[in-house]
């Protein structure tokens, strides 16, 4: 048996790298936006349902209605502001398939913002994948299914815009490449740093994982789906949603 710290750190890789497999989609495939949309549509549904049923709720068992309650609300309001930041520097589009991300020519130093926002999207994901060891020395495998599906769309859409924008694949596979090796560091530090802390600690701080979750989903996957998917938007959604919940309670 693999040391827990090894464990978290692979399952957060495995997770993350189902960006990089979804970017290589986007690159190489002519994928349709109806497609990337409903694609993201079911990845939406799928972390709405593992956010509520897995996050929230272990939050709740672990430390009450206090700790949960406000990490949530935390976490919602430290991915806005630095979500907003980045926003304002070019990345605000980085998740959209079409023509709305800048090009490095009209927008000096979005690339970076880009590839910030991205790692921003990445590791409240990957930190709850750790946290999830801590329950007893077992990964959730709902969590780990969950990331992983909804990051293929992630990658895919994004991609899809990064080549639009101009940008060619050194950056795009690098900049997902890096971010699934961090996931994998993330994960490992979700586990590591908050094994010694109080079960209200661990609480808040899988509250405020499931509060920038849901503020992301909001703010840039989402708004993805429904451009193109329109009206199926929700029933894609709540397809994902189901996915989640019967994976949750298979493993229960």
């Amino acid at each position: 048996m693999y040391p827990l710290w090894l464990q978290a750190a692979w399952w957060g890789f495995v997770a993350g790298f189902a960006l990089l497999i979804g970017a290589a989609a986007g690159y190489f495939l002519t994928v349709p936006q109806r497609v990337i949309a409903a694609v993201m549509a079911f990845g939406s549904g799928v972390l709405i349902s593992a956010l509520s049923f897995e996050l929230m709720d272990e939050a709740f068992q672990r430390g009450g209605f206090d700790s949960t309650a406000i990490g949530f609300l935390g976490g919602a309001v430290v991915y806005t502001a630095v979500n907003w930041w980045l926003s304002e520097r070019g990345a605000k589009h980085r998740k959209r398939s079409g023509d709305q991300q800048p090009a490095e020519s009209e927008n000096d130093g979005s690339g970076m913002a880009i590839a910030a926002g991205a790692l921003l999207d990445g590791i409240p994901e990957s930190i709850v994948i750790g946290l999830s060891l801590l329950g007893g020395g077992l990964v959730s495998t709902v969590a780990v299914i969950a990331v992983f599906l909804s990051n293929i769309p992630e990658g895919l859409s994004s991609a899809a815009g990064m080549k639009k924008a101009g940008r060619g694949p050194r950056y795009i596979f690098g900049v997902w490449a890096a971010i699934a090796i961090l996931s994998g560091i993330a994960a490992l530090i979700g586990y590591a740093v908050f094994r010694h802390y109080s079960p209200e600690v661990i609480a808040a701080t899988t509250a405020v994982a499931a509060g920038a979750i849901l503020a992301m989903l909001a703010d840039t996957m989402i708004p993805e789906a429904f451009e193109a998917a329109h009206n199926l938007a929700g029933l894609i959604t709540v397809a994902g949603f189901l996915c989640a919940f019967v994976l949750s309670k298979l493993n229960a």
